[in-house]
C-alpha cells in the first residue's frame, strides 16, 4: 500500500510537511537578537526547543481528549517553559465545562498547593501561546483543601457542588492547572491522578481529522514558544529590555491573585568580571527566586545554584537577604549561578501570607564582592557546596518520581 490509496493520505502528508515547515523556522528563533552569540547560549535556546517538542504531542493529541484527562507534568529539570519557577512544579490537565471529574491524590508537604479551573484564551494581542494564555475562572488553595488523617483527598471539578472540596466549572472552561511551591528541601510532592467519573467506554483511537488537528496545535506551540519568549515578557511582563540588572516593582493582576502569587521579573546582563547584587529585607510568606535563560526557561536547578526560597537562604545581621549572581562560585553561602551565560533573566514571586518585598540591585567587580558585601556575610567552603549540590539533587529527584 503506497501513499495516495489513502483517502486522509493527502491531508495528513499536507499536514506534517507544514509541521516540519514551521519547526524549522521556529529553530531560526535560536539566533534572534535577545539571545548571546555564545555556543552555550544558541544551544540552550535550541536546547529550549528540543525539549518543547519532546511535549508537543503529548499535549496536542496523547492528553487532549476532554473526556479522558490525563495529568501532564510540562516542565522538570529535562523541559522548561512559559518562565517556570525552579521550586514549583507544573501540571496540567484538558477538561470541558460539560463533564465531572475527581483529581484524587495525596496531599504531601509542599508549602504551596494551588489548583485552578483555566477558562477560555482570550483574543487579541497579548496573549501568549498554548497552552497558556487562558483565563483563570476558579482555585482551591492548599489552606482550603480538606484531607483524610492520612493525607489523601479527592476534589470534585464540574458538575454539582459535593462537599468541600468542589470546583465549579463553566462552559468555557477548558484546563486544570495544578502548582505545587516548595520552600525546605524535605518537602514531598502531591501524588495525583485525575478521571471522569462517568467514564463507561475505552478511549476511542484518534481518527485522521484529530490528527491534522493535533498536528496543527502542535505547529502553533513549536513556533509560539520560540516567538513569544522573551519579546512577550519585554511588552506584556513589565521587564525593560533597556534597563537591565533593575528590577520593576511586583505586580500583581487578577490573574495573579487567582493563582495565589505576585512576581517580578529582571533582565540581566553581567560582563566576565561583574557579579550583581541582589537585596531586599527578609519578610514573612513564601518567596522564591529564579535564575533563567534568555528565553525564560530555568536554569539548571537539578544540579546548580540558580534558585532560592527562605529556608534555603541565609539572612544578613541586619535583616537584609543579599544574594550574588555570579558567573563563578564567590564563596558565599547566596551565590545564584549564571551557567556562565552573559545575559538571562532572573524571576522574583511571592505567594502565601505578608506582603512582596522591595528588590535593590547593584553590579559590582567579582573581585570586590567581600568589601561590598557586610562584615559576617555567610561563605561556604569547596566541601559545603558539594554538600549543598547533593541536597539539592536529591530533593529534586524526589519531586519528579521519574529521575
Amino acid at each position: 500500500m503506497a501513499y495516495g490509496d489513502g483517502r486522509d493520505d493527502a491531508a495528513l502528508r499536507r499536514a506534517w510537511e507544514t509541521f516540519c515547515y514551521r519547526l524549522k523556522a521556529a529553530g531560526e528563533q535560536a539566533f534572534k537578537d535577545h539571545n548571546a552569540v555564545s555556543g552555550a547560549q544558541r544551544v540552550d535556546a535550541l536546547r529550549f526547543l528540543t525539549q518543547n517538542l519532546g511535549q508537543a504531542f503529548d499535549l496536542a493529541l496523547e492528553t487532549r481528549d476532554t473526556r479522558y484527562p490525563s495529568v501532564h507534568a510540562f516542565c522538570g529539570p529535562t523541559r522548561k517553559l512559559g518562565g517556570d519557577c525552579a521550586d514549583f512544579t507544573y501540571q496540567q490537565a484538558w477538561i470541558d465545562g460539560q463533564s465531572t471529574y475527581r483529581l484524587v491524590g495525596e496531599r504531601g508537604t509542599a508549602r504551596f498547593f494551588n489548583v485552578t479551573v483555566q477558562g477560555p484564551r482570550p483574543d487579541g494581542p497579548g496573549v501568549l501561546h498554548e497552552p497558556f494564555g487562558d483565563v483563570p475562572e476558579a482555585n482551591l488553595t492548599g489552606a482550603e483543601l480538606v484531607t483524610a488523617p492520612d493525607g489523601t483527598f479527592e476534589v470534585y471539578i464540574g458538575g454539582p457542588r459535593r462537599g468541600e472540596n468542589w470546583l465549579p466549572t463553566t462552559p468555557g472552561s477548558r484546563k486544570l492547572f495544578i502548582r505545587q511551591g516548595f520552600d525546605d528541601w524535605d518537602e514531598n510532592p502531591a501524588r495525583l491522578r485525575i478521571e471522569r467519573v462517568d467514564m463507561a467506554s475505552p478511549r476511542p483511537v484518534p481518527n485522521p481529522g484529530q490528527m491534522v488537528d493535533a498536528i496543527a496545535w502542535a505547529s502553533e506551540f513549536v513556533t509560539g514558544v520560540m516567538e513569544d519568549w522573551p519579546e512577550f515578557a519585554f511588552t506584556y511582563g513589565g521587564v525593560d529590555a533597556q534597563r537591565p540588572n533593575h528590577f520593576p516593582a511586583v505586580s500583581e493582576g487578577d490573574g495573579d491573585t487567582k493563582r495565589g502569587r505576585a512576581a517580578a521579573n529582571m533582565h540581566w546582563t553581567l560582563g566576565p568580571d561583574e557579579a550583581l547584587v541582589v537585596e531586599f529585607d527578609a519578610h514573612d510568606g513564601l518567596w522564591m527566586l529564579t535564575n533563567m535563560g534568555v528565553f525564560f526557561n530555568s536554569m539548571d536547578f537539578l544540579y546548580r545554584p540558580v534558585s532560592y526560597t527562605p529556608s534555603r537562604t541565609l539572612v544578613d545581621d541586619d535583616g537584609k537577604v543579599r544574594l550574588i549572581v555570579a558567573h563563578t562560585d564567590p564563596g558565599f553561602h547566596n551565590w545564584i549561578d549564571t551557567q556562565g551565560f552573559e545575559r538571562g533573566n532572573l524571576t522574583y514571586r511571592h505567594m502565601l501570607e505578608g506582603s512582596p518585598a522591595v528588590l535593590s540591585t547593584r553590579v559590582v567587580e567579582h573581585s570586590a564582592l567581600a568589601e561590598v558585601l557586610p562584615a559576617g556575610t555567610a561563605v561556604v567552603t569547596t566541601e559545603e557546596r558539594t554538600a549543598q549540590m547533593w541536597e539539592r539533587f536529591n530533593a529534586i529527584r524526589r519531586r519528579y518520581s521519574s529521575l
